[in-house]
């Protein structure tokens, strides 16, 4: 068994940073890798088993039933590679399929990262597994030097890359065309559009999971950052945006209202939104045509009950 953890205390989030930053700016706008707190990790576990949001069943569906033919078409690998591993589960899958020599997981959060990594090297001891807590967001390349030399590949599941808008997933996926190498690839999963209702109610789901899920943000910046947010002023608010092709995610303020965020002053409107979360969804050639601006050609495509799942080289 060979287990290696490495943590980059200087690629952390600064979520005091980034909060204050998005309570100043016009609209306001927090990033969602903030939602993950410990509660809030509980919270997407049971958005995820909720009837409405199909979208974890679904892509599991699909790699249980595609996976000998995504298997074929990338081939050999001497690593693979997952940005936001969470609790590596999905990976697991491609590591029966593939037997790489070394997988690598990268994670914000350090500790579950590694109790979940040193899981899966107990599971397959001639595994090599480096897991790298890190925001990959702020420093992706740092996780080149502890790569092995070969064909890599660069796994980056649940559709993920809808958080960012166009020009930010562009730039991410140039990163990981990078950091697979020039003869690395990349798989890649990402929800597609549908039916607008479909979509509005996978993000409204009747329990108010989501809701809480959404809510809970305001829980974690008054524990962490000393704030005086009263969640009962504030109502969840999602919906499909078809010209922009995305769901947008907000926290509505129901009263006008002065908030202290880490010893500062913040005004809300009547009305006025914290937006959340975004997730565009894509046709597959939308999504071609994305990955072609960051350096990608399609390889391979598998689709099932609007989810899609991508191979680049």
């Amino acid at each position: 068994m060979s287990f290696t953890f490495q943590d980059f205390p200087a690629a952390r989030d600064d979520l005091r940073a980034d909060v204050l930053a998005g309570l100043a700016a016009r609209p306001k706008a927090i990033p969602p890798k903030y939602f993950y707190d410990e509660a809030g990790c509980r919270l997407f576990e049971a958005i995820c088993a909720q009837p409405e949001y199909a979208l974890c069943r679904t892509e599991r569906t699909l790699m249980a039933t595609r996976l000998p033919d995504i298997a074929a078409a990338v081939g050999e690998v001497e690593c693979i590679v997952e940005p936001g591993a969470g609790d590596c589960a999905k990976v697991r899958q491609l590591v029966d399929a593939l037997r790489p020599a070394q997988l690598t997981v990268i994670d914000i959060a350090g500790t579950p990262l590694a109790a979940a990594a040193q899981a899966v090297s107990l599971d397959y001891p001639d595994l090599a597994v480096c897991a790298l807590a890190m925001d990959f967001l702020r420093d992706l390349e740092a996780a080149a030097d502890w790569l092995p030399p070969g064909r890599r590949l660069v796994y980056y599941p649940g559709s993920s890359i809808g958080n960012f808008p166009p020009e930010a997933a562009s730039a991410l996926l140039a990163r990981f065309r990078k950091l697979a190498g020039g003869d690395g690839q990349l798989l890649i999963g990402f929800d597609l559009k549908k039916d607008p209702q479909r979509l509005h109610a996978a993000y409204n789901d009747a329990a108010g999971v989501t809701a809480a899920f959404n809510l809970n943000l305001l829980s974690r910046l008054n524990r962490e950052l000393g704030a005086d947010l009263d969640p009962a002023r504030f109502r969840h608010y999602a919906f499909y945006n078809p010209l922009k092709g995305r769901i947008e995610m907000h926290l509505v303020s129901l009263v006008e209202q002065d908030v202290r965020v880490a010893g500062e002053r913040f005004h809300f409107a009547l009305g006025e939104t914290l937006h959340t979360e975004h997730s565009y969804k894509f046709r597959c050639d939308e999504f071609v045509s994305l990955a072609a601006s960051a350096g990608w050609k399609l390889a391979g495509e598998w689709t099932h009950d609007g989810f899609a799942v991508q191979l680049y080289a």
